[in-house]
Protein backbone atom coordinates (compact mmCIF):
# COMPACT_ATOMS: atom_id res chain seq x y z
CA UNK A 1 0.00 0.00 0.00
CA UNK A 2 2.89 2.36 0.74
CA UNK A 3 4.22 1.97 -2.80
CA UNK A 4 0.92 3.08 -4.27
CA UNK A 5 0.90 6.25 -2.18
CA UNK A 6 4.45 7.20 -3.13
CA UNK A 7 3.66 6.53 -6.78
CA UNK A 8 0.60 8.77 -6.54
CA UNK A 9 2.68 11.54 -4.96
CA UNK A 10 5.23 11.22 -7.75
CA UNK A 11 2.55 11.38 -10.43
CA UNK A 12 1.01 14.43 -8.74
CA UNK A 13 4.41 16.15 -8.63
CA UNK A 14 4.95 15.38 -12.33
CA UNK A 15 1.51 16.78 -13.14
CA UNK A 16 2.20 19.94 -11.09
CA UNK A 17 5.49 20.51 -12.92
CA UNK A 18 3.83 20.03 -16.32
CA UNK A 19 1.02 22.48 -15.49
CA UNK A 20 3.50 25.03 -14.15
CA UNK A 21 5.61 24.79 -17.31
CA UNK A 22 2.55 25.16 -19.51
CA UNK A 23 1.35 28.17 -17.55
CA UNK A 24 4.66 29.98 -18.02
CA UNK A 25 4.98 29.34 -21.76
CA UNK A 26 7.00 32.00 -23.56
CA UNK A 27 8.15 32.59 -27.11
CA UNK A 28 11.66 31.37 -27.84
CA UNK A 29 13.92 32.86 -30.51
CA UNK A 30 16.67 30.65 -31.92
CA UNK A 31 19.35 31.46 -34.51
CA UNK A 32 17.45 34.38 -36.03
CA UNK A 33 14.64 32.10 -37.21
CA UNK A 34 10.98 32.98 -36.88
CA UNK A 35 9.58 32.83 -33.37
CA UNK A 36 9.02 29.31 -32.13
CA UNK A 37 6.57 28.85 -29.32
CA UNK A 38 6.98 26.34 -26.57
CA UNK A 39 4.05 24.44 -28.09
CA UNK A 40 5.76 23.84 -31.45
CA UNK A 41 8.91 22.69 -29.65
CA UNK A 42 6.81 20.45 -27.40
CA UNK A 43 5.14 19.01 -30.50
CA UNK A 44 8.53 18.17 -32.01
CA UNK A 45 9.66 16.55 -28.76
CA UNK A 46 6.42 14.54 -28.48
CA UNK A 47 6.81 13.25 -32.04
CA UNK A 48 10.40 12.22 -31.31
CA UNK A 49 9.43 10.51 -28.04
CA UNK A 50 6.51 8.74 -29.75
CA UNK A 51 8.84 7.47 -32.48
CA UNK A 52 11.26 6.17 -29.86
CA UNK A 53 8.46 4.48 -27.90
CA UNK A 54 7.12 2.89 -31.07
CA UNK A 55 10.54 1.47 -31.94
CA UNK A 56 11.07 0.09 -28.44
CA UNK A 57 7.55 -1.34 -28.22
CA UNK A 58 7.93 -3.07 -31.58
CA UNK A 59 11.14 -4.81 -30.52
CA UNK A 60 9.72 -5.66 -27.09
CA UNK A 61 6.49 -6.93 -28.66
CA UNK A 62 8.35 -9.19 -31.07
CA UNK A 63 10.54 -10.65 -28.31
CA UNK A 64 7.67 -11.25 -25.89
CA UNK A 65 5.44 -12.64 -28.64
CA UNK A 66 8.22 -15.05 -29.60
CA UNK A 67 8.53 -16.20 -25.98
CA UNK A 68 4.74 -16.64 -25.74
CA UNK A 69 4.68 -18.64 -28.98
CA UNK A 70 7.56 -20.84 -27.82
CA UNK A 71 5.81 -21.51 -24.52
CA UNK A 72 2.57 -22.20 -26.34
CA UNK A 73 4.14 -24.69 -28.75
CA UNK A 74 6.54 -26.54 -26.46
CA UNK A 75 4.67 -26.63 -23.17
CA UNK A 76 3.06 -29.81 -21.91
CA UNK A 77 0.80 -27.95 -19.47
CA UNK A 78 -2.60 -26.80 -20.70
CA UNK A 79 -2.56 -23.93 -18.21
CA UNK A 80 0.71 -22.59 -19.63
CA UNK A 81 -0.67 -22.80 -23.16
CA UNK A 82 -3.80 -20.87 -22.16
CA UNK A 83 -1.77 -18.19 -20.35
CA UNK A 84 0.59 -17.88 -23.31
CA UNK A 85 -2.33 -17.47 -25.68
CA UNK A 86 -3.81 -14.75 -23.43
CA UNK A 87 -0.47 -12.91 -23.26
CA UNK A 88 -0.03 -13.13 -27.01
CA UNK A 89 -3.47 -11.57 -27.49
CA UNK A 90 -2.60 -8.73 -25.05
CA UNK A 91 0.70 -8.07 -26.81
CA UNK A 92 -0.95 -7.83 -30.23
CA UNK A 93 -3.75 -5.56 -28.99
CA UNK A 94 -1.32 -3.22 -27.19
CA UNK A 95 0.99 -3.00 -30.21
CA UNK A 96 -1.97 -2.28 -32.51
CA UNK A 97 -3.22 0.49 -30.19
CA UNK A 98 0.22 2.14 -30.03
CA UNK A 99 0.55 2.09 -33.82
CA UNK A 100 -3.06 3.16 -34.28
CA UNK A 101 -2.52 6.30 -32.20
CA UNK A 102 0.17 7.49 -34.60
CA UNK A 103 -2.02 6.74 -37.60
CA UNK A 104 -4.99 8.60 -36.12
CA UNK A 105 -2.86 11.64 -35.25
CA UNK A 106 -1.27 11.72 -38.71
CA UNK A 107 -4.75 11.62 -40.22
CA UNK A 108 -6.36 14.21 -37.88
CA UNK A 109 -3.62 16.86 -37.63
CA UNK A 110 -4.08 18.28 -41.16
CA UNK A 111 -7.73 19.04 -40.36
CA UNK A 112 -6.66 21.44 -37.59
CA UNK A 113 -3.97 23.39 -39.44
CA UNK A 114 -3.23 26.64 -37.62
CA UNK A 115 -5.55 25.77 -34.74
CA UNK A 116 -8.73 26.02 -36.81
CA UNK A 117 -10.86 23.40 -38.53
CA UNK A 118 -9.94 23.26 -42.23
CA UNK A 119 -12.07 20.27 -43.25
Amino acid sequence: MAKKRSCNKGLYALFAVAVTCAATAQTALADGEAATTIWTKASEIMKDVYTQILGISTVAGIVTAAVALLLMNFSKSGKTVDESRAWLKRIIITWAILNGLGFIMAWLVPFFDGGTWTG
